[in-house]
């Protein structure tokens, strides 16, 4: 019965591709995957975010970055319905999706991970597992998906997610409950944020797997160079506007000279 109550919940949560090569192909007639066209959003006659126009192809791999509070988080969140837009529309492979709730775009397989991710009294990291990805898992697949998240599997599968969690073990079980899941876009909001060093190395390396083989298009919120170094394409956001946008190879250099050492982390 809890497993039922907890699906429903599980619809406005996130994400996740399975490590197969397998080519994403869109509706028919769909330029983009995702295409953002002149989005704005205000609070009280403050403007967040202003004239965002940005696409997403199918299979690739996006880092947003930029300076703190220049409408990172605002956009990642309008894309999945936590936010509505004040102006312009939102398309996803061909269809308008601004007004759909987030349960609507869950049903299209987007998806988000919440930077500071909610706990559930009562509720396993195993049965959350199997949540996320739909049926039951056995052992060694709940297993592997901690493991790829930096953590021993053992120590936690029976543990419930809630207080007695630090917040960056809390971070870690909602990403791997993400890679538990199949979606057709996944947005992750500073997912390094409250891991240390060790985890943060597994991370990267869960990312550049999903990232080389994955068949799901990945938005990445993030300061960090390493993960930047496996983006496809670099988006910068700043004063709530789309301020660069570009390959990798492109943009990453001259976003490294132009700030200062401090703002982006190694």
């Amino acid at each position: 019965m809890l497993f039922k109550k907890m699906k429903k919940l599980w619809i406005y949560r996130v994400i996740r591709g399975k490590y197969a090569k397998i080519k994403y192909v869109g509706k028919k007639g769909a330029k983009y995957m995702l295409e953002l066209r002149n989005v704005s959003f205000e609070v009280e006659g403050k403007h967040i975010l202003r004239n965002i126009n940005l696409t997403i192809d199918d299979n690739q791999f996006t880092v947003i970055t930029g300076p703190n509070g220049g409408g990172k988080s605002t956009l990642a969140k309008i894309i999945m319905g936590i936010e509505k837009p004040t102006g312009g529309s939102i398309l996803f492979d061909g269809e308008d999706i601004t007004n759909m709730s987030i349960a609507q775009r869950a049903e299209r397989k987007i998806g988000y991970a919440f930077q500071q991710p909610p706990r559930f009294k009562g509720m396993s990291v195993r049965k959350l597992l199997s949540l996320a990805h739909g049926k039951e898992l056995n052992e060694d697949r709940c297993c592997s998906y901690l493991s790829d998240v930096g953590l021993c599997s053992k120590d936690y599968l029976d543990r419930d997610v809630d207080g007695s969690l630090s917040g960056g073990e809390v971070k870690r079980i909602e990403i791997a409950s993400i890679l538990a899941r199949d979606l057709k876009l996944s947005i992750f909001d500073e997912p390094e944020a409250g891991i240390d060093l060790w985890s943060f190395a597994k991370l990267v390396e869960t990312f550049q797997q999903l990232q080389e083989t994955s068949r799901q298009s990945i938005i990445l919120i993030s300061h960090q160079e390493r993960i930047m170094q496996l983006a496809d394409e670099i988006v910068i956001i700043e004063n709530g506007m789309v301020k660069t946008k570009g390959r990798k190879e492109d943009v990453l250099p001259s976003l490294m000279n132009e700030f200062e050492p401090c703002s982006f982390k190694k």
